[in-house]
């Protein structure tokens, strides 16, 4: 059986690069418990960053230049108000994706970085934002795109969030037990749903903080180099 001609080589690399960005990331955290205990929560971070990161600028240089691979499947960036409603969409997406930004130190290993058991702000929306992030930027660049490739990428994404849902639940239950039943018990995975049962309410004020400002200069500077960007990595 002949593979369709669409069907371009770059589809299963970046399944493989997604499936190698899991194992290194979710494994590293699997891992954490054991690396804290035997070289300590610093060096940990350090090792965890060095393997992570260099992984995920790749696989962020690969999306970009083949983000056109395959088949068109729609193509709506000539339609009024869709590339105004994917920057949108993308802007929302970061502030789902904001919670590392709120622990900076920890993230560089200045400080001592910590496992947080939260319960306030966009916890309150959902106990997996980063999940919730991840698939409204896959909507919206794949609605802007509309290419195969970005399909494939985006359902890989979306995937290991998925499984990043119970894996983080399940590390979380192992660190905290009865408070994180109670925590769960609370909060919700499908944003909002907890806030419309009644579990959760929101609390405007735990909203100001600098992180957002933070999050917004960062989706205005991403807006303003986006051109710059793609055209830096498609040098590489």
């Amino acid at each position: 059986m002949m593979q369709p001609a669409w069907l371009t080589l770059s589809h299963f690399v970046m399944l493989g690069l997604l499936f190698g960005f899991a194992i290194v990331h979710s494994g590293g955290a699997f891992l954490r418990p054991w690396a804290e205990k035997h070289i300590g929560s610093r060096l940990y971070r350090i090792f965890f960053a060095l393997t992570s990161l260099p992984v995920a600028v790749y696989l962020i240089i690969y999306f970009f230049n083949h983000r056109y691979d395959g088949l068109q499947l729609w193509y709506v960036q000539n339609v009024p108000g869709v590339q105004q409603f994917v920057w949108v969409l993308s802007a929302i997406s970061f502030l789902f994706l904001y919670p590392a930004t709120f622990n900076l130190l920890e993230i560089a290993a200045i400080q001592k970085p910590e496992v947080h058991l939260y319960e306030t702000g966009i916890i309150r929306i959902t106990r997996h934002p980063q999940m919730v992030g991840q698939i409204i930027w896959c909507i919206a660049h794949t609605l802007w795109l509309g290419t195969s490739f970005t399909l494939v990428t985006s359902i890989g994404l979306v995937l290991h969030h998925l499984f990043g849902v119970w894996h983080g639940d399940r590390r979380l239950s192992d660190r905290y037990g009865e408070a994180f039943v109670q925590v769960k018990q609370r909060t919700s995975i499908m944003p909002f749903a907890a806030v419309l049962d009644g579990r959760q309410c929101i609390v405007w004020q735990e909203f100001f903080r600098p992180a957002y400002l933070g999050v917004a200069v960062f989706v205005l500077l991403l807006w303003w180099s986006h051109p710059l960007l793609l055209e830096f990595t498609s040098k590489i």
